[in-house]
């Protein structure tokens, strides 16, 4: 087998999270702008253990994104 003959078929699976760092001026629905399909009510809901209020969040802060 040649390196060009290599094929790779490479898959994100659903249920994994990755860590977010606020920066100043944001607020989850910029936040979930990044990310397809996500809203700021799933970043919301994956924070509450951080979070009382959705509009309270602030730079440095580390959130976690579910994907």
């Amino acid at each position: 087998m040649r390196g060009g003959d290599l094929v790779m078929d490479i898959t994100v699976v659903p249920g994994g999270e990755e860590i977010y760092e606020v920066k100043a001026g944001e607020n989850l629905s910029r936040i979930a702008a990044k990310y397809p399909g996500m809203t700021w009510k799933k970043i919301f809901e994956a924070n509450k253990d951080k979070l009382k209020d959705p509009d309270l969040i602030y730079p440095g802060q580390k959130l976690t994104i579910p994907l």
